[in-house]
Order: structure tokens, then sequence, then C-alpha cells
């Protein structure tokens, strides 16, 4: 049964960071892409970030971009999102995902999701 679990949210202030972590279990884990979404109450899941099975290609959003860093440890099966700079608009909950093949900014490309936890950023 795979099994993503996401871990690192909370309540921080504008200007904050916070580093979300995504512990994967149930699949080869380092053969998936990973990616990182995020629901803000009253919108659509938006991408926020995405890695490759290998770790060097990585994409992000035009929002997140120079701020967030995506990164993953195949060893621990799990990716992070370092979140620095934060904003009050970066308020969401923060899904990860994880597909075969290349990455993709659609969520419906994505096979397996977490749970979510939730990212609050006070002004």
């Amino acid at each position: 049964q795979v099994q993503l679990v996401e871990s690192g949210g909370g309540l921080v202030q504008a200007g904050g960071s916070l580093r979300l972590s995504c512990a994967a279990s149930g699949l080869a884990f380092s053969s998936y892409a990973s990616g990182w979404f995020r629901q803000a109450p009253g919108k659509e899941r938006e991408f926020v970030a995405a890695i490759s099975w290998s770790p060097g290609n990585t994409d992000y959003a035009g929002s997140v971009k120079g701020r967030f860093a995506i990164s993953r440890d195949n060893a621990k099966n799990t990716v992070y999102l370092q979140m620095n700079n934060l904003k009050p608009e970066d308020t969401a909950v923060y899904y990860c995902a994880t597909r075969s093949g290349g990455w993709s900014r659609r969520p419906q490309m994505y096979d397996y999701w977490g749970q979510g936890t939730q990212v609050t950023v006070s002004a």
C-alpha cells in the first residue's frame, strides 16, 4: 500500500521559513517524480514545485520561484519543500504527490497523494 505522509506545516509570521517533508512508502520512490501542490480555501489546487526522480531537475511556479526549494533524498524516500520569505498569500494546505515518469504541473497527472499539511502565514 502506497503512503505519502506530509509533515512540517504550522503557523509562521510573514518573512519566516518552514520546511515541509513528505515520507513515501510502498513504492519504488527513487523511480517516481514528485511534486508539491497547495490549495487555499475556495480556490483550486495549484502547482508549487516538482522534482524529477533524479534530483537534478526541478520546476517551480512563478509565485514561489526564488523563495521555495524542492529537494529529495531517495535513500530516505523523502521529498522536501524549503519555504523561505513566506507571505500571507502562501497560506494553504500543502500536498505532496508522486507519479511514475517525468514531473508535471498538472495535479491530475499524479498517481498518489498525501493527506496534506496546513501552512498559515500571518501578516
